[in-house]
């Protein structure tokens, strides 16, 4: 045969295989936050039942050790993790030093087997968490051969959490925190104190909800009786987040928004600007403010254990002169007595709305800057002020109340925000003056019945879409593409706060008979999701439970008035329908982000949607929330006959 012709039959074999991707290079990985090098290879890595996860330095060994931990809750498989050098098959971490990587870079190479290398064990942290969202997107959980370069722009990328007006769960905290780590999000800010808008309290400053989220030795009877941290949780926490390479940032507002603390002592409170504003003239206010820091910041085992601590300093009246110099002189001695204990101050941005001849010390301080007519950002970097890039009217969720986002407009952000753009003012990328930048949920209108998953709803795309956006200013994904497959990704691993079940519309959960006092498979359903099931209905005592989760329950009758309900985060609401003993119905359940509705015989009977309740003869109004993601884990004590229990996601 022809030697020319055989050349021409090998190449043309091998044009073929390039065409058909049988012999191309492996593409970019889609992780969040995208990737900043990638060099593909041919072939896969695919990960056996014997892997072995080894490391060579004493520092690495937690962050192999987590690794393994959530490989096995992922994929069911806990790889063995050693010392040692690294055979084919196995993943291997070690430090290595690299200067265009900073602290929290990383290089992965995937060949016979994966080698994860950074300068710090954070950045080796930061790997795994690109390991595992690249693994949870096939069958097999293959990596692709190639080489991965990556490391942040901003070196802070974090998120605020309102926990003053509406109290969340320490249960709920610490699973954010491990869905803001597997989104390589490194800062967490926790508003431990606040109030409601005295209009919808009868105007009334005693009745206005206000509430302190710490436990108080100090001050008895000031810690919120609805719900609170203890000290000890609160260090644990802080702890288990660092270990998850993410800050806590406790935070104590003052002196405005602090009806709290007048609530306690009401001599503090400003009879002039409102008893949400803390009296500057009274020296009682210094001493109530200074025993208070003491408390979680003295000792050798202060409650507030990370590097920072945000003292507020937001909002204050600046009607006169003589009141902005003394907001100033508040300003600069907490500051100064954070410093004291050997933290980093945090504050708001305020000092152009409070712009007066009093200093207030800047070097080493943070500020964030949310509103540029409170704190201009050129002037605050001239003055010396390290900012947190927050603008109020791009990254502000304020769930259901009308003004700033309920859901932030999240294609704007991917295709136009980063930490440089501080409202209208645009810094030049990576100006080392913008440590970063967060996002924040404000839980203004108390009441207003939105619970924590609502406001999981809504900060999950804008933390996935933000996490993007402060890793790698520039990405080069489409929009669109990211927001599709976003989607398939977990939240993190072991968390389902979604309560998603599948991930394509179909009937996702059946059993033929239900039990009382009986365990089903799943613990919830999340947004748009239809319960179904047939009802042989019999007389119920008021409270009896036809589920029950950890978040919510569903009433066959509830406690109050004996009708179809369900309760959430203190909330209860009722369908108007009640069975007769004896009637024998299909009764369906439609829930999504924004009503529940419930049909019997395939009829509507009512829809719960967002309620407007109207305040001071219709002068305010507040969007009340009546939103359910349904409850599956445990069966109630029920008489009645439940059987062909249908659950479909839409």
């Amino acid at each position: 045969m022809n030697k020319n012709f055989l050349i021409y039959v090998f190449f043309c074999w091998v044009l073929l295989l390039i065409q058909t991707g049988l012999y191309a290079q492996n593409e970019r990985p889609f992780v969040i936050p995208e990737l900043k090098e990638w060099q593909g290879k041919e072939g896969t890595f695919v990960p056996s039942a014997d892997m072995r996860v080894v490391f060579t330095d004493e520092a690495l060994h937690s962050v192999a050790k987590a690794f393994a931990a959530d490989y096995g809750q992922m994929f069911g498989i806990v790889p063995e993790v050693v010392s040692g050098k690294p055979v084919e098959g196995d993943i291997y971490f070690t430090l290595k030093k690299d200067k265009k990587l900073g602290r929290e870079g990383y290089v992965v190479r995937v060949d016979r087997y994966v080698t994860v290398s950074a300068p710090e064990p954070v950045g080796a942290y930061w790997a795994t968490r690109t390991l595992l969202q690249i693994c949870e997107q096939s069958d097999d959980h293959h990596l692709p051969k190639g080489q991965i370069r990556d490391w942040p722009d901003y070196a802070l990328r974090g998120f605020m959490m309102d926990c003053g007006r509406k109290f969340i769960p320490m249960s709920y905290l610490h699973d954010l925190v491990k869905v803001m780590a597997y989104y390589k999000m490194n800062t967490l800010q926790v508003h431990l104190n606040d109030n409601g808008f005295k209009q919808f309290f009868d105007h009334d400053w005693e009745r206005t909800y206000a509430a302190f989220r710490l436990e108080c030795d100090i001050y008895p009877g000031l810690t919120a009786r609805d719900g609170y941290y203890t000290k000890r949780e609160f260090i644990d926490f802080q702890k288990e987040a660092a270990s998850r390479f993410v800050e806590i940032i406790p935070e104590i507002d003052a002196p405005a928004h602090t009806l709290a603390f007048t609530h306690y002592k009401p001599e503090i409170g400003s009879k002039e600007y409102g008893m949400d504003h803390l009296d500057l003239f009274n020296p009682e206010t210094y001493t109530f403010m200074d025993g208070l820091f003491q408390e979680y910041l003295g000792g050798e085992n202060p409650v507030f254990c990370g590097p920072r601590v945000h003292i507020g300093t937001d909002e204050y009246s600046n009607k006169k002169q003589e009141v902005v110099e003394k907001f100033r002189a508040f300003t600069d001695r907490y500051i100064r007595l954070v410093e004291s204990y050997g933290k980093q101050a945090c504050v708001w941005g305020a000092l152009t709305h409070a712009a007066g001849e009093t200093p207030v010390k800047s070097e080493n301080v943070v500020m964030s800057a949310w509103y540029n007519g409170y704190a201009d950002p050129e002037e605050m970097v001239k003055q010396g002020y390290k900012l947190i890039s927050i603008p109020d009217g791009l990254v502000y969720i304020v769930p259901a109340a009308g003004y700033y986002y309920d859901y932030l407009n999240t294609e704007y952000l991917y295709n136009n925000w980063t930490p440089a753009r501080v409202g209208e003012t645009v810094f030049e990328e990576k100006d080392p003056a913008i440590l970063g930048g967060m996002f924040a949920v404000w839980n203004d209108h108390v009441g207003n019945g939105i619970s924590v998953k609502d406001i999981h709803h809504r900060l999950f795309p804008a933390l996935q879409t933000l996490a993007s956006k402060t890793w790698r200013a520039q990405i080069s994904l489409p929009y669109a593409d990211f927001d599709r497959l976003r989607q398939k990704l977990s939240e993190a691993p072991g968390v389902n706060q979604l309560g998603r079940i599948g991930h394509e519309p179909a009937l996702v959960y059946e059993v033929a008979w239900l039990y009382p006092d009986s365990c089903l498979s799943y613990s919830e359903i999340g947004y748009n999701y239809t319960v179904s099931f047939d009802l042989e209905a019999v007389s119920e005592h008021p409270g009896t439970e036809l589920f029950r989760s950890d978040n919510a329950v569903f009433y066959l009758a509830d406690p109050v008035s004996g009708l179809f309900g369900f309760a959430r985060d203190g909330y209860l609401n009722t369908f108007r329908f009640r069975p007769y003993p004896g009637e024998k119905l299909n009764v369906q359940v439609k829930g999504d982000n924004v009503s529940t509705s419930l049909f019997i015989d395939g009829k509507l009977v009512e829809k719960l949607d967002i309620q407007k309740r109207c305040f001071n003869e219709g002068k305010d109004s507040m969007n009340y929330v009546r939103t359910l993601v349904f409850p599956l884990g445990k069966t109630g004590h029920f008489r009645s006959k439940i059987s062909n229990l249908k659950v479909y996601n839409y």
